[in-house]
Order: structure tokens, then C-alpha cells, then sequence
């Protein structure tokens, strides 16, 4: 499959997408997300709607479509508390995997927190261990969440000029 030719903006710009990328948090987090969940997407995604702050948004688009959702987190990993901030958040529908979507989305966050004046970035992940070591990630340790092993990745960025 060809990659698409993607544009990335913040969330903070574009909210009237927010209700699209909610459906696909409920899709993907169901247990958190879903009907009896704890979680609220549209909820988070608001929070995430800054451009000079954290938490912050970053939506992957398509010919002015969105096409994935990536995140600048000010929630702390509850066993690595010292590490921050955390990029999580992320998701391409399924539909759109596989098209070049993800290592250019986790990408995009950096210049972000390059800007805040953040030198490193960390995320978790039971899934994602391939995309990130193709984004430059180094796994700096694994941890238990909710019984499963869990990598625990660092991301250095260069100082913003």
C-alpha cells in the first residue's frame, strides 16, 4: 500500500474533529472508553486541545481528513512518577494501518515538545514496541501494568534553537 501524503496539526486548531477521533478512542479502548468504562474521550481529547501548554494534541490528516491522534501527556506513568512528560494517546484507525500513518505522527509531537523546552519524551506501551524503535525510541526498561509486561521507552530530542 502507498503511503499517504500527510499534513499535522494541533488539535487546538482543528476541534471540530474531536467527535471523529473520540469514536476512534471508544473503538480502540473499549474496557476504558466504552459504554462502561471509566474514561470520557471527547472529555480527554478537550484537555488535550492547548498549543502553548501540555497536555497537547497532534491529528495526522489526509486531503483535510483526519487519519491518526497522537498525544503530549501530563499524566505520569504510575511506576516510572519521575519520568515526564509521556506521549501516549495514539491511534490510527484500523482501516488507515500500515499506510505510513504512525512513526511521522509520534515524530510530530517532538517539535512540540522541543518548544516547551522539553529535551526528552517517554512512552509506555504493550503494543507499539516496533513503531517506536522506528521513531528513534530506546526501551529503557519493562514494568508490570495491570499484570502484563510493559516497555518503557525514551525518546532525547535535540534543544529547541
Amino acid at each position: 500500500m502507498q503511503a499517504l501524503n500527510l499534513s499535522f496539526v494541533l488539535l487546538a486548531d482543528r476541534p471540530e474533529w474531536m467527535a471523529t477521533i473520540a469514536a476512534w478512542f471508544e473503538a480502540e479502548w473499549p474496557s476504558y472508553y466504552g459504554p462502561q468504562g471509566p474514561g470520557e474521550a471527547l472529555r480527554d481529547l478537550h484537555a488535550y486541545a492547548h498549543t502553548d501548554a501540555l497536555p497537547l494534541g497532534v491529528v495526522a490528516a489526509h486531503n483535510g481528513t483526519p487519519c491518526g491522534f497522537a498525544a503530549i501527556k501530563t499524566e505520569r506513568f504510575a511506576t516510572h512518577p519521575q519520568l515526564f512528560p509521556w506521549v501516549g494517546a495514539a491511534v490510527v484507525p484500523h482501516t488507515l494501518r500500515r499506510r505510513g500513518i504512525g512513526v511521522p505522527l509520534i515524530a510530530a509531537l517532538e517539535p512540540h515538545a522541543q518548544r516547551l523546552g522539553f529535551t526528552q519524551l517517554f512512552s509506555a506501551t504493550r503494543t507499539a514496541h516496533t513503531l517506536l524503535m522506528r521513531c528513534g525510541w530506546q526501551q529503557i526498561d519493562t514494568a508490570l501494568h495491570e499484570g502484563e509486561p510493559i516497555g518503557i521507552y525514551q525518546r532525547t530530542l535535540k534543544p529547541a534553537p
